[in-house]
């Protein structure tokens, strides 16, 4: 098969989830014998026509200069190179962006759509953002060949919402076995002596709510958040615990080695994320060993189940404060498990392979 991967910012990635799934997927397409082409923005900072074997096309992108505007003509752009390349599959990764261009897709190839989270759900947006948001997600609905949804719930949705069926294929993860113990010291921290979160500081995911339980407690151990605070949001969080001394905040870090040992070696990671699909972050937590308190909301515990603590207030949050990880190795078990039998990336990577090639055949026939 020829295969596009559009929607992303680029790989390799530097910048977030869909990046990092556009990376493992397109390469394990290639090792399987396909021609995959991934679409880059042009000032992403790879520069090269290929990566790992996978074409790399780079795409005139404005949002450095004018902001999310940008996005909607890299969006055009990548569609408008799409439409004469002869994909047998044009693979989008969400839709916020590029559905309002949809009469302009490629007529000959299978348009398949990744519909992500429920977007018009994040609080960071205005009602006007978030009423565009809506019409954005019916226009990939109806404009996509089919859908794939990350999360029961968001499959269930798309079906309740518009009657239409999507496939359930959620992200992937690797099993982390080789932890380093002395990546700690860079941090200033010991096992199982600190607690954590990872993720954007966006109030969707959390973070107040989390933070809040910690400040309103009394237990000591660190508490690390990571994730780019360089935002209004990430100061207005900042100046809000800047007394709390246990509270701290390393800003983003994108060395998977040091994340995955920091998940590792925590004695709990907290999960906020309230309104996406399957979260990315979510799994490399349960690869990693954690003991998660999670957002008690239908995306997580259709992960999770019950391998997994929930919360919904900052008194929630206070009282697992007081849990230890080596108490609950039973929850952290299962949920290696389930990425080992469920979502590691062979198996996702799979699953979207066999998809696109029933597809074709079908086209074919």
């Amino acid at each position: 098969m020829k295969i596009a991967i559009l929607g992303t910012r680029g790989i390799p990635n530097n910048h977030g989830g869909f990046e990092q799934f556009a990376e493992f997927l397109s390469v394990y397409l290639v090792e399987k014998g396909h021609d995959v082409y991934v679409y880059n923005s042009h000032i992403h900072p790879y520069q090269d026509s290929t990566w790992n074997s996978v074409n790399i096309i780079h795409c005139f992108d404005l949002e450095n200069k004018i902001g999310t505007t940008g996005q909607f003509i890299y969006d055009l752009n990548c569609i408008w190179d799409s439409r004469n390349r002869n994909y047998d599959v044009l693979l989008q990764l969400g839709y916020t962006s590029s559905s309002i261009w949809y009469k302009l897709l490629p007529k000959n190839s299978v348009i398949i759509t990744n519909m992500d989270g429920l977007e018009w759900k994040r609080t960071k947006y205005n009602l006007v953002v978030r009423k565009f948001l809506k019409i954005a997600e019916r226009l990939a609905v109806i404009s996509s060949d089919f859908l794939i949804s990350d999360s029961i719930a968001i499959k269930s949705y798309i079906q309740e919402k518009y009657e239409r069926d999507s496939e359930f294929i959620a992200y992937g993860a690797n099993l982390f076995s080789n932890p380093t113990i002395q990546i700690l010291n860079k941090y200033n921290i010991e096992p199982s002596k600190y607690n954590m979160l990872i993720a954007r500081l966006e109030p969707e995911n959390n973070i107040e709510t989390i933070l809040d339980g910690v400040m309103t407690g009394d237990n000591k151990l660190p508490f690390l958040v990571i994730g780019k605070h360089e935002t209004k949001f990430g100061e207005y969080l900042k100046n809000k615990y800047a007394e709390d001394k246990r509270i701290k905040f390393l800003g983003g870090i994108y060395n998977n080695e040091h994340l995955d040992n920091l998940r590792y070696y925590s004695n709990l990671y907290f999960h906020g994320h309230s309104v996406g699909g399957t979260n990315p972050s979510l799994l490399e937590a349960m690869a990693c060993g954690s003991l998660i308190i999670a957002h008690d909301n239908l995306f997580n515990k259709s992960i999770l189940i019950n391998d997994a603590f929930y919360f919904l207030n900052s008194e929630d949050v206070k009282c697992h404060l007081s849990k230890s990880k080596d108490k609950f190795q039973d929850k952290i078990q299962n949920n290696i498990k389930k990425i080992e039998l469920e979502f590691s990336w062979p198996i996702i990577n799979g699953k979207y392979e066999d998809y696109m090639l029933n597809l074709c055949n079908n086209a074919k026939n």
